[in-house]
C-alpha cells in the first residue's frame, strides 16, 4: 500500500477522495426507501449535501489562492481579473435572459466536474510506467465515464432533477444515437478493464487509487444520471463524489505546503488542531451565501436561516441582473480558477 501514488496519507486519500462514490452507492442500496421520492429533497438532505458540501467546497479554493500570500503575489493578475470579468459577463448574460445565464453557468459547472475527475486520474497516474496507448485509454475512459451519462441526459430528455434550474440543459431526442453511444460506453469500459489486467500481468503492479477513481467515476455518474432517476440520488452521488474529494485535496495540499509558510493563519489552519477552523470557515461562508440566495431569489429555506418571517421586496429583472451574478460569483471564480491552480511537479501539487 505504501508504494501506491498517494497524494497525502493513505487513509486520507482512501476515505475522503476514493471511497465517497462507493459509500454513496452503498447508502442507496441499504436505504432505498429514502430515494423513492423522485423529485425534491428534504431540508436535512439539502443542508448536508448542498450547504455543507456543494457550496462549502467552492470556498475551499480560497485557501489555495486568496488566503495564500505567496500564491496571490504570483497570480495576482489572474486572481483579480477572473472575478471581475466573471461578474461583468454574468450581468451581461442575465440582462439578455436569465435562461441564458443559468444555461452557460450549468455547462461551465459540468466542464469543471468532468475535468476534476480527469485531474484526479492524472494525479494518481503520475508515477505509472505506461505507453502512449495506455495513457490514451485511461484518458478516453475517464472522460467518457462522465460524458456518456451527460449525453444520455441530453438525448433522453429531462430527468427528475436539474443541474441548477429547470431547462438549463438543451434536450434532443435521438434513440438511435443513444443506442450507439451506449454500446461504445460498455465497450470502452470493457477495454479499460482488459488493459488494466494486461498491464498487471506484464508489470505485476496495480495502481489502486487510479483504478478506484476511474471505477468510482463510472459507477457514480452512470448511477446518478442514467440508472437512478431521482433528485436525491443524483444530488448525493454528484455532490459528495465531487465536493468531499476537492476539500480533501485542498487539505492535503495545505498540510504539505503551509507548515512553514509566513502566513500565521494558514500555519494554524493546517496544523494539528486547525481542521475545525478549516471546515468552520467554509460552512460559515456557505451559510451566508445561501442565506442571501434565499432572501433575495429562491425564498425556499427561510426557516433554516431564521428569516421565515422576513419578507424581502420583489426585485425586477434589472436588479436581479446584478444580484444573481454577484451571488454566483464564488462559483464562477471557483470553476475558472480550478483550471489554473493545479500542476504536477516532482510529485508535489504546485501553483
Amino acid at each position: 500500500m505504501q508504494s501506491q501514488p498517494w497524494l497525502g496519507k493513505p487513509l486520507t486519500d482512501i476515505f475522503f477522495i476514493l471511497l465517497p462514490p462507493f459509500i454513496c452507492l452503498l447508502i442507496i442500496a441499504l436505504y432505498p426507501a429514502l430515494f423513492q421520492n423522485a423529485k425534491g429533497i428534504s431540508d436535512a438532505s439539502w443542508v448536508i449535501l448542498i450547504l455543507l458540501i456543494d457550496v462549502a467546497h467552492v470556498y475551499s479554493t480560497l485557501y489555495r489562492t486568496y488566503f495564500d500570500p505567496v500564491a496571490f503575489r504570483k497570480q495576482r493578475t489572474i486572481l483579480l481579473t477572473i472575478p471581475f470579468a466573471g461578474f461583468i459577463i454574468g450581468v451581461m448574460l442575465y440582462s439578455i435572459g436569465p435562461g441564458l445565464f443559468w444555461r452557460l453557468l450549468a455547462y461551465t459547472a459540468v466542464f469543471h466536474f468532468v475535468r476534476q475527475q480527469y485531474g484526479f486520474m492524472r494525479l494518481y497516474s503520475r508515477k505509472e510506467e505506461k505507453n502512449n496507448f495506455s495513457s490514451f485509454i485511461d484518458t478516453l475512459t475517464i472522460y467518457y465515464a462522465t460524458i456518456y451519462p451527460l449525453l444520455y441526459w441530453h438525448l433522453n430528455g429531462p430527468r427528475n432533477f436539474n443541474w441548477f434550474v429547470e431547462n438549463d440543459f438543451i434536450y434532443l431526442q435521438s434513440g438511435m444515437l443513444l443506442s450507439i453511444l451506449k454500446v461504445m460506453y460498455f465497450a470502452l469500459m470493457a477495454t479499460w478493464v482488459v488493459k488494466e489486467v494486461l498491464q498487471w500481468t506484464k508489470l505485476k503492479q496495480v495502481n489502486i487509487p487510479k483504478m478506484m477513481i476511474v471505477s468510482g467515476t463510472a459507477f457514480s455518474w452512470y448511477g446518478g444520471i442514467v440508472y437512478f432517476n431521482g433528485d436525491l440520488a443524483f444530488t448525493l452521488l454528484n455532490v459528495v463524489s465531487h465536493g468531499i474529494p476537492y476539500m480533501a485535496l485542498i487539505w492535503i495540499y495545505g498540510k504539505k505546503n503551509y507548515s512553514s509558510t509566513q502566513s500565521k493563519f494558514l500555519r494554524f489552519v493546517f496544523s494539528k488542531y486547525g481542521l475545525l477552523v478549516f471546515l468552520g470557515l467554509l460552512f460559515l461562508f456557505a451559510f451566508i451565501e445561501e442565506g442571501l440566495w434565499d432572501v433575495t431569489v429562491w425564498k425556499e429555506h427561510g426557516n433554516l436561516f431564521g428569516i421565515s418571517g422576513f419578507s424581502s421586496p420583489g426585485f425586477d429583472k434589472t436588479i436581479l441582473a446584478f444580484i444573481v451574478p454577484l451571488l454566483a460569483l464564488p462559483q464562477i471564480t471557483h470553476y475558472i480558477l480550478d483550471g489554473f491552480i493545479w500542476r504536477i511537479k516532482k510529485d508535489r501539487l504546485v501553483i
